[in-house]
């Protein structure tokens, strides 16, 4: 294996941030000290503010949902690490709408710790605050497990749909209110057959024989309960489909409000697998809903919640509510995830951008 292209003398998340800042200018804006991102227009029926964050070594998310019909706001930390609360604090304060902001927070101890101090000094601030957790790994659903389930894929589908809301004018209550039903009814799962580099060894994180899969590693490259003997690709997924349908509150179309309404699929890349094989994917995970009955209401294919470089992917799976799918579907425009409806959202200046709110020019050089 080989070490990751950086520069010798510079922090390479914040080189990284500076060099999405240049590509995507017209999307996003850099404040460098302290880190964060901010979308540069929103829609202009919003007046709740989103942003999330969390360690780098993840990307697109969540620098590349920033955006109309997505988030306003995101502090990356430095590779699996949690942002400061300091970068929250700042993204929070300027991505607030007129009647506040919700935080959306990946259930990890140290996200969960800066996200809440954050919360409580915005409060303090007077700014009306709203946090939703993402919890929906399957393979940490355990009573033993104190933390609870992490937040890994899911974070996607929820910061899409609450995006959707926010700009239909959702206020703070009712996007936590959202937030929280899509985290219940939304479940994942990952499996890997080769580790990430570790970045200062390059070497993996850890060994897989050639015939072994990690089931149910997780997005820092934690380690699974069980190291599996590879299956044919139609019997992996079949197993991962069936493991996350089972972890749903109810299954779609009983309680959980689905009825006749289906699920969301997000088959995501671990950051080494291709399209190609994350395409073949999602045609096992439509057939084996197919032979369960369940409808593929809405799909998401690609890397969007990466592990670095890990071989791999991660199935997600939404009960949808009604209304939730127009919601999936409305107009959104990101560097990462863009489309939906007919014509795009109507978008104005963020509130930052005005007089004396304008941050450092994009194409700012930014040392570590």
């Amino acid at each position: 294996m080989a070490a990751p292209f950086a520069h010798p003398e510079h922090e390479p998340v914040a080189r990284a941030a500076a060099g999405f800042a240049r590509t995507h200018a017209d999307l996003v804006a850099l404040r460098p000290e302290p880190l964060h991102l901010l979308a540069r227009t929103r829609h202009a029926g919003r007046r709740t503010g989103l942003v999330s964050g969390g360690g780098a070594g993840h990307e697109p998310l969540h620098v590349g949902l920033l955006g109309p019909g997505l988030l306003d706001g995101a502090a990356p930390g430095m590779v699996f690490t949690s942002p400061h609360n300091r970068q929250v604090l700042e993204a929070g304060r300027a991505a607030a709408g007129p009647d506040g902001v919700v935080l959306v927070v990946k259930n990890y101890t140290g996200d969960v710790i800066n996200f809440r101090i954050a919360a409580e000094r915005l409060r303090l601030e007077g700014v009306r605050v709203g946090e939703v957790l993402v919890d929906d790994d399957v393979a940490t659903d355990s009573a033993d497990n104190a933390a609870g389930r992490r937040g890994t894929a899911a974070t996607v589908v929820v910061e899409k749909l609450l995006g959707a809301a926010a700009d239909a004018g959702a206020d703070v209550d009712a996007l936590v209110d959202l937030g929280t039903r899509v985290v219940a009814a939304s479940r994942s799962l990952a499996v890997a057959s080769r580790a990430q580099t570790d970045p200062a060894t390059g070497e993996p994180a850890f060994a897989l024989g050639p015939h072994e899969l990690e089931l149910g590693v997780g997005i820092h490259g934690e380690r699974a309960e069980r190291t599996v003997a590879r299956p044919p690709l139609p019997e992996l997924v079949e197993q991962l489909v069936g493991q996350v349908l089972a972890a749903l509150p109810a299954e779609p179309g009983e309680a959980s409000g689905a009825a006749g309404d289906g699920v969301l699929v997000v088959v995501n890349g671990l950051g080494a697998t291709t399209q190609l094989e994350l395409y073949a994917v999602m045609e096992e995970v439509t057939e084996a809903l197919d032979r369960r009955g369940v409808a593929v209401a809405g799909a998401l294919v690609g890397t969007y919640v990466a592990a670095l470089d890990m071989h791999g992917f991660s199935v997600t799976l939404t009960a949808l509510e009604e209304g939730w799918l127009d919601l999936w579907r409305a107009p959104s425009s990101s560097a990462a995830l863009s489309g939906g409806g007919p014509g795009g959202p109507e978008v104005v200046p963020a509130p930052w951008s005005g007089a004396g709110g304008e941050p450092p020019a994009a194409a700012a050089p930014v040392d570590g």
